[in-house]
């Protein structure tokens, strides 16, 4: 992880963000439990890369504040329909001050993992805390790391498969520190073009910790968007934390 440009991700990945990741997420069933959460309230989404769930938020009338810190992936967003919606900031979300509180922080996506240390996660933590309104949730929909479905540190597998196309995704995780080195290879006629995924792996375990130093509640663990329960077989956690009263 040493020297690794934060913004390099942004920079690789926006002009294919959405094609790529289309329907691999729950979208409407996030926005739904969202927008519950919210109320008549505010959101802050920290991660918010090209508007996935601001964007349909801000189009049911919720005022959504957006942090990412690529400018790559604002773009993006600011390129869609009805951007004008969504109030953006160019900002570390584990450590951006803006001078409000909120109903709801959320993060989605699995977006607490390209955070590169544990400092830096709880420090998210943290920050989400001190933006949220007492009673305030802060929301993670995150890929679920349970030790039943690792088959071992690291992987390499086919993404896609085209006529003259072939996307492979490749990665190794640190057993020690949690450290996380991928990417996205695309093979073409004319050559590779790599997509990089740099972060820190973290559980729920050692999320719902993160959560108590902040000053955190753990209120809700579902294994999908409907409220489903997790299990050893989830392969998404969302967890609500509230920020007591």
């Amino acid at each position: 992880m040493e020297n690794f440009d934060p913004k390099l991700y942004g920079t690789r990945w926006a002009a294919n963000y959405d094609e790529w990741h289309a329907g691999m997420l729950d979208d409407d069933g996030a926005v739904a439990r969202l927008s519950e959460f919210a109320g008549d309230g505010s959101l802050l989404e920290f991660g918010v890369g090209t508007g996935r769930l601001a964007l349909p938020l801000a189009a049911r009338g919720h005022d959504v504040v957006g942090v990412d810190v690529s400018e790559d992936m604002l773009a993006r967003l600011h390129a869609k329909p009805d951007s004008a919606k969504v109030t953006t900031v160019v900002g570390d979300m584990a450590t951006v001050e803006l001078d409000r509180v909120f109903s709801v922080v959320y993060v989605g996506s699995s977006s607490i993992f390209v955070l590169p240390t544990q400092a830096d996660q709880v420090q998210l933590f943290r920050n989400a805390a001190a933006h949220l309104r007492p009673g305030g949730r802060f929301v993670l929909e995150t890929g679920a790391l349970l030790k039943s479905r690792d088959s071992g540190n690291s992987r390499l597998g086919v993404v896609r498969v085209e006529t003259d196309q072939l996307v492979l995704g490749a990665g190794f995780v640190d057993p020690v520190t949690g450290l996380s080195r991928g990417a996205w290879v695309i093979i073409e006629p004319d050559g590779a073009s790599f997509y990089p995924l740099h972060g820190r792996n973290c559980t729920h375990h050692e999320m719902d910790l993160m959560a108590t130093i902040a000053g955190l509640e753990l209120e809700h663990r579902w294994g999908d968007w409907e409220r489903g329960p997790f299990t050893a077989q989830s392969a998404l956690h969302v967890s609500v934390y509230r920020k007591p009263a």
